[in-house]
């Protein structure tokens, strides 16, 4: 069997400047673990300014792992089982978030913990697979772990029609709550095909004039967005955000921060929500993995919708 791959890798921290697409040692299962070929693989803006990327700490003053393969979304094919894999076996189409002080995806095989993968949703395809796994994670645990979400509620998602935010527009649908989103003016039309019953432009108006009154805010924008949203919030009213700390103006409503982590029975609930065609997952972008380093420069542009994908061919 042959012992190298090719790969994206960073042998220095820094931005997308310092990946290459080079021939790399092909990674073997361990504990644990499962190979899988790569067929697609999504990634995310910051995913380079993480310290889990490049040591083996979610904190600063991690032990170094350079060099390093970024990319933590995958979706592929099992190849291989590791010693004590409980899960996926060999030819079973997998999808699932990588654990963030671990090699990522942007490659032609990861070696992936089996615990942390779920079947690939049938009828989805790979690029769509891979963009899911993060993104929706992240609004499944902010709206349901987080928020607490039950039906009839209402909710306001800041940023609903990036990468997040069009999938927590729809996980909130999905679940029967009430949504309002903002977007700029060009994405309007698409967020109210995600099933938005009101979107606001953020540019041209100011939500708190439009919406109160409001159960859960998801923030995926952060800043003076952030700061507004407490004066549309109930007494009961959950502020759940991806971006910063909230800091309160008022004592009553409750401000959360978190950071996503892989989450296999997470998965199952948005791959059921797929094959019950409630989810439908935006790709804005789909590259070869050979241009990983442009791809990463291009997340700073603002105004995607959906995710970019590095298919792997």
């Amino acid at each position: 069997m042959d012992t190298t791959m090719h790969a994206v890798r960073g042998h220095r921290r820094g931005g997308p400047e310092v990946l290459a697409y080079e021939v790399a040692p092909r990674p073997v299962p361990g504990d644990g673990d499962v190979l899988v070929e790569v067929r697609s693989a999504s990634i995310t803006a910051g995913e380079l300014d993480w310290d889990a990327t490049w040591t083996d700490s979610l904190a600063p003053g991690g032990a170094s792992r350079l060099p390093v393969i970024p990319a933590k979304e995958v979706a592929g094919v099992v190849v291989a089982v590791g010693p004590n894999a409980d899960g996926p076996g060999v030819g079973d189409e997998v999808f699932g978030l990588i654990p963030f002080t671990r090699d990522g995806a942007a490659a032609e095989f990861t070696a992936v913990p089996a615990a942390v993968l779920a079947a690939k949703p049938a009828g989805l395809g790979f690029d769509e697979a891979a963009a899911l796994s993060l993104a929706g994670l992240t609004a499944w645990q902010g709206l349901v772990r987080h928020g607490n979400l039950r039906s009839g509620q209402r909710v306001l998602v800041h940023g609903a029609a990036g990468g997040v935010g069009s999938l927590a527009v729809q996980v909130a649908v999905a679940l029967g709550a009430e949504v309002i989103g903002t977007a700029g003016a060009r994405h309007l039309d698409f967020v109210r095909e995600l099933g938005a019953e009101r979107v606001i432009d953020h540019r041209a108006e100011r939500f708190e004039d439009l919406v109160d009154e409001v159960d859960i805010v998801f923030d995926a924008v952060g800043g003076e967005v952030q700061r507004r949203s407490w004066g549309v919030l109930r007494d009961s009213g959950v502020l759940v955000s991806i971006v910063s700390p909230p800091h309160p103006d008022a004592a009553v409503p409750r401000g959360v921060f978190f950071v996503v982590e892989p989450d296999r029975a997470g998965l199952t609930e948005l791959s059921r929500l797929v094959e019950a065609g409630r989810l439908r997952v935006p790709v804005d972008q789909v590259v070869p993995l050979s241009t990983a380093s442009a791809a990463y420069a291009a997340l700073e542009r603002r105004g995607r919708r959906g995710k970019l994908v590095l298919h792997v061919a």
